[in-house]
C-alpha cells in the first residue's frame, strides 16, 4: 500500500487497492466515495428527530444547571446531550471522516472495500457469491451501488454508527461514487467472465 512515512494517501486509489491484490488478480477499477458532508434521503426524517432529541437533551442540562439542581440530575443529562449533538453534528463529520479514508476496486475474483478510519479493514466479496446487486444512482451519474438487495437498514442505520461502508443499506456497498452506472456494468462484465471461466 502506498505510503509517505507511514501514512496511507487515501486520494491514490489505485494504489491502495492494488496492494491488496493476490496472486493473478487484475485491477478493473478503483475508485473513492465523494468527500465532503453529504446529505441523504432518510435524513429527510432523522434531522427532524435529532434536532427534537438534541434540543430537549440541551435545554434540559441548562435548565438543571440554571437552577443548581442536585448533582444526579446535572450528571444525568450529559449523555443525552452527547448523543444529541452527535445525531445532530457528529453523524456527518463521522460518515465524512469515514469516506475520507475509503477506497473501493473491482478485480477479475472480486469487489473490495478498504477502510483505514478504525485500523486498517478490507470486506472482501467474491463475484461468484453475488447473488443481487443495486444501483441507486442520481441524475449527475452518481450513486451508491449496494452488494444486495436495496433494502435500508431501519432508521437507526441512518445514524451511520453500524459497519463502516455499509452507509444506511444493510449490505456492503460501494457508497457515493462517481460515473456509479459505469462501475455497475464493470462489476456485471467481471461477474459474468467469473461464471464462464470457473477456477
Amino acid at each position: 500500500m502506498r505510503a509517505i512515512s507511514g501514512q496511507v494517501i487515501w486520494t491514490d486509489s489505485n494504489s491502495v487497492v492494488s496492494a491488496e491484490l493476490g496472486s493473478g488478480e487484475k485491477l478493473l477499477w478503483s475508485g473513492s466515495p465523494l468527500q465532503g458532508i453529504r446529505l441523504r434521503k432518510s435524513d429527510m426524517a432523522t434531522i427532524p428527530f435529532s434536532i427534537l432529541w438534541g434540543g430537549f437533551a440541551i435545554f434540559w442540562e441548562a435548565m438543571a444547571i440554571k437552577t443548581g439542581g442536585p448533582i444526579f440530575m446535572r450528571l444525568w443529562g450529559i449523555p443525552f446531550v452527547a448523543v444529541g449533538l452527535y445525531m445532530m453534528f457528529g453523524r456527518f463529520i463521522y460518515d465524512a471522516k469515514l469516506r475520507e479514508r475509503t477506497c473501493y476496486g473491482v478485480t477479475n475474483q472480486r469487489c473490495l472495500i478498504i477502510s483505514g478510519l478504525f485500523g486498517h479493514t478490507v470486506k472482501s466479496i467474491n463475484l461468484r457469491t453475488i447473488t443481487d446487486l443495486s444501483l441507486e444512482q442520481k441524475s449527475d451519474g452518481s450513486g451508491t451501488i449496494i452488494f444486495g438487495p436495496a433494502e435500508r437498514g431501519g432508521p437507526m442505520r441512518s445514524w451511520r454508527l453500524a459497519s463502516p461502508n455499509a452507509g444506511q443499506f444493510s449490505f456492503p456497498c460501494f457508497d457515493l461514487i462517481q460515473d456509479s452506472g459505469t462501475v455497475y456494468e464493470v462489476i456485471r462484465d467481471a461477474q459474468n467472465v467469473a461464471a464462464t471461466n470457473p477456477s
